[in-house]
């Protein structure tokens, strides 16, 4: 029996000015933010998108954008976020996605690699749930196993989240089933703010 093809899931938003990284912008200007995203989302895909160990999928929002080609590669599978909160749309991709192991990731921070996505996909092998923990107190990285009960769990594993805060893993953590212990890998950090923004432009230039 052939084993199912792993799914690595990036989370976009299109690219347009005004309508990405608004805390962001308002510390760097509207059109830096936008090109920080621009480039930063585009590079992602190039490197993750071109590894044969796993099929990549870009879900992306708003929904028209799923159709247009303008900002995505051609070929690569794209599907629509649709509505609902991120946990409603995450839990989504999650359950509606062909079988085998998904992970799930966001397109703003610039320190994924290839290596994480190959980590995470090996701790799936041996665990059902795998985090990036972020260092704002959110996730850069969420993994499923979907070995069985998988839509039960991807859909009461972001109930009652609150988002776009410190509490978001620890949130995401406590709606786990008795028994199941997930694995984290490297804390790293997405560029939100000014600081981060900051942070980022230091560690690019060393």
């Amino acid at each position: 029996m052939a084993v199912p093809r792993p799914s690595l899931v990036i989370f976009l938003r299109a690219p347009q000015r005004g309508a990405v990284k608004r805390r962001l912008a308002q510390a760097i200007g509207q059109r830096a933010a936008h090109d920080f995203y621009a480039r930063q989302s585009a590079a992602l895909i190039r490197r993750l998108g071109v590894d044969r160990r796993w099929r990549t999928v870009l879900a992306v929002t708003p929904d028209p954008f799923a159709r247009r080609a303008r900002f995505w590669p051609q070929g690569m599978t794209r599907i629509k976020q649709r509505g609902g909160d991120l946990g409603t749309r995450m839990a989504r991709a999650f359950v509606t996605l062909p079988p085998g192991p998904v992970v799930l990731i966001g397109s703003d921070i610039p320190a994924i690699d290839a290596d994480h996505v190959a980590r995470a996909f090996a701790a799936l092998a041996r665990h059902e749930v795998v985090f990036g923990p972020a260092a704002d107190g959110g996730y850069w990285l969420v993994g499923l196993a979907r070995r069985r009960r998988s839509a039960a769990l991807a859909r009461k594993l972001f109930a009652r989240v609150r988002w776009s805060g410190p509490h978001a893993l620890d949130d995401t953590c406590a709606n786990l089933p008795v028994g199941i212990s997930p694995v984290r890998l490297d804390v790293l950090e997405d560029v939100d703010d000014a600081a981060g923004f900051a942070r980022w432009q230091g560690q690019k230039n060393t």
